[in-house]
């Protein structure tokens, strides 16, 4: 294969190959002396992760992609920590490459994606609107690609909410998942915006039993290597994709409206799951929404009903209720209330790593 490759390469005039390696020990040691701006390393070999710190430490103006015979999630995302700017399989062509560097250019930088799920015990909390709404600010403000995932799989709303028709789903995503790679995979999203992608739900309710959690999880691994945050509106209530999701993703939102106080003693009941996944490191916020008056103090009273402190209450905003039924969410997206001025707090402190 290291033969094969070279000789690839070597009758390329998009690269000039200056040197090839068995181990990258000798490329450690050796490498320093054509001054390099490109490494592409096999991460089937061993101690991997401990090889790529030290090539980006002798050559941090080098990019890195890893190479592996066939896709693997766990090594795609040790890869991606550790610093690489991407990763193919092989065999591969020149064009391969550059399709890869330009494909992890356009994602972002070089970390782990953030994968966010929003859960809700019952219907009708606000949970696809704060999803795609936060989506919307985490790309604009970022730069970075965005992904929303809607796993509502039978009455998901976010291609409305956008006005599009995608022509793939996450049915046929989750069920081709084990053929594809993270280029094969993106025309499976629809493009929104500059920065912004998604993955719509199944046409018809019924397709939902089409599919599997480990399919669904398999997309939003992949999807990481595409997209610097991937962001999953689920249906309401415990059921196996939600908790695969929840269970999956770095950090999980629980929304639930404030009404009649019902809905504080569903929240507080779903917790003890969450609670659970919490003491793993994942990040856990709760968000009450429709909150009448959205103020400190409504908030410090929920919070002694609720009996723990709550991340965010949301107001009821009637003017975008009825943005998303029109599909108008990337038009007139109203920046100037108090709903607005919540989430994009809320997409500047996840940028910064301050949630």
């Amino acid at each position: 294969m290291l033969a094969q490759l070279s000789g690839v390469l070597k009758a390329s005039p998009q690269f000039n190959l200056v040197a090839a390696y068995r181990d990258a020990k000798s490329a450690l040691g050796q490498g320093s002396m054509f001054r390099p701006n490109l490494f592409l390393v096999d991460l089937e070999q061993p101690r991997i992760e401990e090889t790529l710190s030290r090539l980006l430490f002798i050559f941090p103006h080098a990019s890195v992609v890893g190479t592996m015979s066939k896709w693997d999630a766990d090594l795609a995302d040790h890869a991606l920590a550790a610093g690489a700017q991407g990763c193919l399989l092989k065999p591969f062509s020149p064009q391969d490459i550059l399709e890869t560097i330009k494909l992890y250019e356009q994602r972002g930088e070089a970390k782990l994606s953030r994968v966010m799920a929003f859960f809700s015990p019952k219907g009708r909390s606000g949970r696809s609107t704060l999803a795609s709404v936060l989506a919307v600010e985490l790309a604009k403000q970022s730069g970075e690609s965005v992904a929303i995932i809607d796993a509502d799989l039978q009455f998901g709303d976010l291609p409305m909410f956008f006005d599009v028709n995608p022509k793939h789903t996450v049915v046929e995503a989750s069920h081709d998942i084990n053929l594809l790679t993270p280029d094969t995979l993106l025309p499976y999203f629809c493009r929104l915006h500059d920065k912004l992608w998604l993955l719509g739900s199944p046409n018809r309710p019924e397709y939902a039993e089409l599919v599997e959690p480990e399919g669904l999880i398999k997309v939003i691994r992949m999807a990481g290597q595409l997209f610097r945050y991937v962001l999953v509106d689920l249906p309401a209530g415990f059921n196996p994709i939600s908790v695969a999701v929840c269970e999956q993703a770095d950090t999980n939102f629980l929304l639930t409206m404030f009404n009649a106080g019902q809905e504080v003693q569903h929240l507080k009941r779903a917790l003890r799951m969450f609670d659970t996944w919490g003491r793993y490191g994942k990040k856990l916020y709760t968000v009450f929404t429709r909150v009448s008056p959205c103020n400190k103090q409504e908030k410090r009273l929920l919070e002694q009903e609720f009996g723990r402190p709550i991340t965010e209450i949301l107001p009821n905003e009637y003017e975008l209720s009825n943005i998303t039924a029109g599909g108008r969410l990337l038009k007139d997206l109203p920046e100037d209330t108090k709903f607005m001025e919540i989430v994009m707090g809320m997409a500047e402190d996840i940028i910064h790593g301050k949630r």
